[in-house]
């Protein structure tokens, strides 16, 4: 059986936020076991897995994902809508669009320290669209 729904999150500032707790309070239940896929629906925004107990992580993605790729770099031509538009293009690429999980026990089956990151290239991104798809 396949279940989908499409979730709209709240703006995000700019940078790497676990999403795990905002994704589940949106699910009624999970099944007993299966997978689950979440797809975000933006090009300039990811999603991944990744360590959820130290705050210090996120800014070090965030430093990290800009010196791969910073703002007003003279050698990118997409700038029309802004400085940080093409490189946050990048940025997703390289992160991904999206995530799957087990679902054991009608729980996800992350690691000890694992949560799901909505992960923020644009400085004013928005609200943004997941497409979550469950199989059991």
């Amino acid at each position: 059986m396949i279940h989908q729904i499409e979730i709209t999150l709240k703006p995000f500032s700019r940078g790497f936020h676990l999403i795990t707790s905002d994704l589940l309070s949106q699910l009624k239940t999970l099944p007993e076991k299966g997978l689950i896929n979440i797809f975000i629906k933006h090009t300039s925004a990811g999603l991944c897995i990744n360590e959820n107990a130290d705050p210090s992580v996120r800014i070090d993605f965030e430093t990290v994902f800009n010196k791969l790729s910073p703002e007003k770099d003279p050698d990118l031509t997409h700038i029309m809508e802004g400085s940080d538009d093409m490189p946050a293009h990048i940025k997703s690429v390289l992160v991904g669009s999206s995530v799957t999980i087990p679902i054991s026990s009608s729980k996800l089956n992350l690691g000890t320290w694992q949560g799901i990151y909505l992960c923020e290239f644009r400085n004013n991104g928005g609200s943004r669209k997941l497409v979550v798809t469950i199989y059991s």
